[in-house]
């Protein structure tokens, strides 16, 4: 397994989204570093300030899965020129947070277009739809730049690229209300997006659609696409919204962590407990040395009480 990648979350960009959390402040992207890890197959992992990129390339051209900020835009392209100059053909991103969708635009506008192989941007049809500005006036509003136009609306998405097999599937209010999970078939590499983030806490989009138990039956897809290799290493891999490159074990280790709470929090709720009570109870006090430190973007209070309402609790 590779030396870990710290990728750092952070949001600048509203695009339509409302209040979004600062807690981390903007990241410094004038000194920002992108670091390229090969994966396997056709398939390379970016990470730097904002979200995990996916790079796949062949010879069809290149496929690009999430886009961090537009600031980061001209050196993540640069970087991309490394391993191919064929033609970006596909944009796809995982879900509607700025930190994976706020370079579509700046990337798109360094990609030269050729009309007969246009650049498509595909996500969930919610992604678009919560990116899109509201039409207000008499006026015909200017055209949106960036935008996952190529959305889909059914359990998945399937197409061939660079000589293998793509699936996207729709994980119905995990992390969000739009998260996809991709699978490169042919590399045997998954892309989770922010469903799963092995070294912090999940962000549980409330206000976005998300749920604990989402959360928790997107990682148990996750789990049904992922093959381990002997002793339960290698095999698949998994490339996650912000962090290292894992595989399947890493997976497990996430699922059954959040699960646990999620019943640790349940029980106590069932008890007639308060979310004040339930805080003071410290449900996951035996995960917090491994998912909290001072860098930590969800707090163990916020994803106590993401779970307590999740779950139904005022």
């Amino acid at each position: 397994m590779s030396t870990k990648i710290i990728a750092t979350a952070a949001w600048v960009l509203s695009l339509s989204l409302g209040s979004l959390p600062m807690a981390m402040g903007q990241p410094n992207l004038a000194n920002t570093e992108i670091h390229v890890l090969p994966v396997q197959g056709n398939i390379y992992m970016f990470s730097g300030p904002g979200g995990n990129v996916t790079v796949q390339v062949g010879k069809q051209g290149v496929l690009i899965v999430d886009t961090m900020f537009a600031p980061v835009a001209p050196k993540l392209m640069a970087e991309i020129r490394k391993l191919s100059n064929g033609p970006v053909r596909y944009i796809l991103n995982t879900h509607v947070h700025p930190d994976h969708v706020g370079g579509n635009e700046a990337l798109a506008k360094l990609i030269p277009r050729d009309p007969t192989e246009p650049l498509n941007i595909i996500a969930h049809t919610n992604v678009l739809n919560r990116m899109t500005k509201p039409v207000t006036g008499s006026e015909t509003p200017a055209p949106q730049e960036g935008l996952p136009l190529d959305e889909y609306d059914q359990p998945f998405k399937d197409f061939h690229f660079d000589g293998e097999a793509i699936i996207v599937y729709h994980e119905p209010n995990a992390h969000t209300d739009g998260d996809s999970v991709i699978l490169f078939r042919g590399s045997d590499v998954v892309v989770t997006g922010d469903i799963f983030t092995p070294e912090g806490y999940p962000f549980i989009d409330l206000e976005r659609g998300g749920s604990v138990n989402g959360e928790i039956a997107a990682l148990n897809h996750i789990l049904d696409l992922t093959v381990p290799a002997d002793k339960q290493e290698g095999g698949t891999l998994v490339i996650p919204g912000h962090g290292r490159l894992c595989e399947e074990a890493d997976v497990v280790e996430y699922r059954d962590m959040i699960t646990i709470v999620r019943d640790r929090i349940q029980d106590l709720m069932k008890k007639g407990n308060t979310l004040g009570q339930i805080k003071e109870a410290r449900p996951t006090r035996d995960y917090d040395p491994q998912y909290i430190s001072k860098d930590s973007f969800v707090k163990t209070d916020q994803f106590v009480e993401a779970v307590y309402r999740s779950l139904g609790g005022k």
